[in-house]
């Protein structure tokens, strides 16, 4: 079966936002990848101090096919920082893992569908 961990930004540290019915629509598109026949966990990272371990965690739980970023910590330029640390610390600690792109948090599966069907 093949695996994807999705890298997040945690809705719970997103002020403004209904944080619980975010987690409710990440928690979907997981249920959407296990209909799939993919072994997806999820990775919610916030950008302080506790970002590095919460990803050096995740990444090194499994051997992981897919890593899919989400757009929320891609497309906000404020955290430039925080993407440019998950792609390195992707690339040190898992270097087997395509690196896929959603543009919101209902199309990771496809963003990681695009790179299991190319491998």
């Amino acid at each position: 079966m093949p695996s994807v961990l999705v890298v997040g930004y945690d809705p719970q540290a997103i002020s403004g936002i209904d944080g619980d019915a975010l987690r409710a629509a990440l928690n979907a598109e997981l249920a959407r990848f296990g209909e799939h026949g993919i072994d997806a966990r999820m990775a919610l990272v916030v950008f302080d101090g506790s970002a590095e371990a919460t990803l050096v965690a995740a990444l090194s739980e499994r051997a992981w096919d897919v890593v899919v970023v989400g757009g929320g910590i891609r497309k906000t330029e404020q955290l430039l920082p925080l993407f440019e640390q998950i792609i390195n610390f992707t690339h040190h600690h898992a270097p087997q893992a395509a690196l896929a792109f959603n543009t919101s948090g209902g199309d990771s599966v496809e963003a990681a569908r695009r790179w299991l069907s190319a491998g």
